[in-house]
């Protein structure tokens, strides 16, 4: 048996599926997948994700640290508790992790990386960090609960007392610390919402406020056809070591200006950009019957084009959609192999639903 999180008891309890996720026994679902998909794009939903690794950076250096160690650049962080997404990378540009920053205060700042990638990202922000006066630690005291859907802010604010106002007024992609809760406007689902990292002691009691409240517990499956709707890249998935964040659909993550910033991969990017992209990161619809699935091979006039790197059949279109990576730069119309036989699709931009709204084109 895995690693378990403050509230495995509570995943018990309301009939949680279990399995093995990075090390870790999570929810998959509670009964439905296809349900909790939809508690979240309508109503609210309630995720565990304690499992995710929280880290606070404190010290002198930990500003100039962070503009060297990350592609994006912390001083685009203007207001305390604003946060920031950004890819981690190699010297050759290749993505050792993305991640969320919250810049708290000029000497503190938040950060939470995949529980997958925990142990390689503590080792290289250890080493990175060894020339600076940055204190790393990691933060396992903190449970963490993502709440999310059109009512997720209503339904949380109700349960906070005196803090709703402060809650309330956060704007999106920023954080407040209220009281011993460290809570964001953020979230992997494209709806709002709020992700709120709290003491693990205290845990399971909120959650179950939260259950009493209306607020549906969803597990790890819903999960990953809520974010690729939104057309959220998943860290193993549709990126790794072995791209750029050029080659996934990062590119808007990276920050090249100013030109004196010299983050770790600013020079492998450069010259990426300068010898020409390799792939083309593109959504995909499916035009007939069937399911997209990772690793399905796309065709554009009769020859392989590229690969799918996370596919699903959509619940709120209704449709098989996909995340795929082309090394050919040109065409609208594709086919994927399914089982032998090559069904046509359509190539969107890859955000296919947001705040419940179909964007795919």
């Amino acid at each position: 048996m895995g690693n378990k999180t403050p509230l495995y008891d509570a995943h018990l309890r309301a009939g949680a599926k279990m399995v093995d996720f990075a090390g870790w026994t999570m929810p998959i679902n509670y009964g439905s997948q296809l349900d909790e998909h939809h508690y979240v794009r309508n109503q609210a939903g309630m995720f565990d994700v304690s499992h995710m690794t929280v880290l606070d950076l404190k010290g002198a250096d930990t500003r100039a640290f962070l503009r060297y160690l990350l592609a994006n650049d912390v001083d685009r962080l203007t207001s305390a508790g604003k946060a920031l997404y950004s890819c981690m990378l190699r010297p050759d540009g290749g993505v050792i992790d993305d991640l969320i920053v919250y810049g708290m205060t000029p000497q503190w700042y938040r950060m939470v990386v995949n529980a997958a990638t925990r142990d390689k990202d503590l080792a290289w922000i250890r080493q990175q960090a060894s020339a600076y006066a940055v204190d790393l630690s990691e933060r396992r005291d903190l449970a963490m609960i993502a709440v999310q859907g059109p009512q997720a802010r209503e339904q949380v604010q109700r349960l906070l007392g005196d803090a709703a106002a402060s809650a309330a007024a956060l704007k999106p992609f920023s954080a407040v610390m209220l009281g011993d809760r460290f809570i964001a406007r953020t979230g992997y689902t494209g709806e709002d919402g709020y992700e709120i990292m709290l003491p693990a002691a205290t845990a399971d009691a909120f959650w179950e406020q939260l259950r009493a409240a209306g607020v549906h517990p969803c597990g790890l499956g819903a999960r990953d056809t809520l974010r690729l709707e939104a057309g959220m890249n998943l860290y193993g998935t549709d990126m790794d070591e072995s791209l750029t964040p050029l080659d996934c659909g990062l590119a808007w993550t990276v920050a090249l200006e100013p030109a004196d910033r010299d983050f770790i991969g600013r020079a492998a990017l450069l010259a990426q950009q300068a010898g020409g992209l390799r792939h083309r990161f593109v959504g995909l619809v499916l035009q007939e019957r069937g399911v997209l699935r990772s690793h399905q091979a796309v065709y554009i006039d009769g020859r392989e084009a590229g690969v799918i790197t996370s596919g699903t059949f959509s619940p709120t279109l209704k449709e098989s959609i996909a995340m795929a990576r082309l090394w050919v730069l040109a065409g609208e119309q594709c086919e994927v192999d399914i089982r032998g036989k090559r069904l046509p699709a359509r190539i969107v931009k890859p955000v296919f639903v947001r705040n419940g709204k179909a964007v795919a084109g």
